[in-house]
């Protein structure tokens, strides 16, 4: 367990939902978060989702462990039953986490089958009561995040009254993926990308709920679009392109949090991480496990393929240590 402690370059008094990064099935695990944070000191972070079975039913410090130096981090929860919901906000709250974040907005068939996800949406008085429960158990914020509509139901009066019955029972922060989700006949990616964007029903909500802290998240893929949202609500989300192309996470301090640090090169990065690469494996970790994330450092740079290629090739491979990692970097040519 970990306590929180600021790192070096956070502003402070900043409002982290300013910028955050999405949380992402096997992606945005903590060795993904480590590295985000060696490109962002200021951006809030997202743990990968969670439900709540795992957390009261399996190895807790699997899922719950994290470096002190990732904060900002909000830890995002799937479940649909207040008291379990209770209990686990609880724990993330003593593991220093500085959110809890309920997802009512995945809308794949496993996560419907556990009944939470996207499909809760069509039961707004269960995630108020979900969210008063978690609320009465921890000390930092409880957040939505959610979709604009379901199915059918989809106008923006239905989406209005979601909002006012969650945050009648206290939610103040929502993050709003600015699509509605089919729960049926689109997987989980067509749900990313079929149903069309709809940018001015969020805008329209943080005019309709000015007290709220509304995000918008959905189809962001550069800081310059993310700049022109901000001039309409209060956060930005971006998924999967910061995932493919990190290194754009190196002007966001910069040009979202107006910091003046001097912005690391991508080779700076590589060996900050370096010590937390062999920290890794001394540990016993597998190379593998962190390298994934890192694909995409010199994404749009000579030798960035074979980059990739070797750093694919070579760090599953038994025994690999931190060496293929400066023998992947000699193949990026400046």
């Amino acid at each position: 367990m970990q306590n929180k402690k600021p790192i070096d370059n956070v502003i402070e008094n900043v409002n982290y939902h300013t910028f955050s990064v999405a949380p992402m099935l096997d992606w945005t695990d903590k060795h993904c978060r480590y590295f985000h944070r060696l490109l962002t000191h200021n951006a809030l972070l997202y743990t990968e989702m969670v439900t709540t079975g795992a957390i009261l039913h399996g190895d807790q410090d699997r899922f719950l462990n994290f470096n002190k130096f990732e904060n900002p981090v909000a830890f995002q929860l799937g479940g649909s039953d207040p008291v379990n919901l209770a209990r686990c906000a609880n724990i993330i709250d003593e593991y220093a986490y500085d959110e809890v974040n309920l997802n009512v907005g995945c809308p794949s068939d496993r996560v419907q089958n556990g009944r939470f996800g996207a499909c809760l949406m069509a039961e707004p008085d269960l995630v108020a009561e979900c969210v008063s429960a978690m609320q009465q158990r921890v000390s930092i914020p409880v957040t939505v995040k959610c979709r604009i509509g379901i199915d059918e139901q989809d106008s923006y009066q239905e989406l209005v009254d979601f909002i006012s019955i969650i945050a009648d029972a206290g939610c103040k922060t929502f993050i709003v993926h600015a699509r509605k989700a089919w729960l049926k006949g689109l997987s989980p990616k067509q749900n990313r990308e079929v149903p069309p964007l709809r940018y001015d029903l969020v805008y329209r909500l943080k005019k309709d709920f000015a007290d709220l802290l509304i995000v918008l998240n959905g189809g962001v893929t550069s800081l310059a679009s993310s700049l022109n949202i901000l001039q309409h609500v209060d956060g930005v989300m971006m998924g999967r392109e910061a995932y493919h192309n990190p290194y754009l996470l190196a002007e966001v301090d910069a040009q979202l949090f107006g910091s003046t640090a001097p912005i690391k090169t991508r080779h700076e990065i590589v060996m900050d991480l370096m010590p937390y690469i062999i920290d890794h494996l001394h540990n016993g970790g597998r190379l593998h496990s962190i390298t994934r994330h890192i694909l995409g450092l010199f994404h749009g740079v000579s030798g960035a393929r074979a980059w990739r290629r070797y750093l694919s090739e070579n760090a599953t491979k038994k025994g690999a240590d931190e060496s293929v990692v400066l023998e992947a970097l000699k193949r990026i040519y400046l």
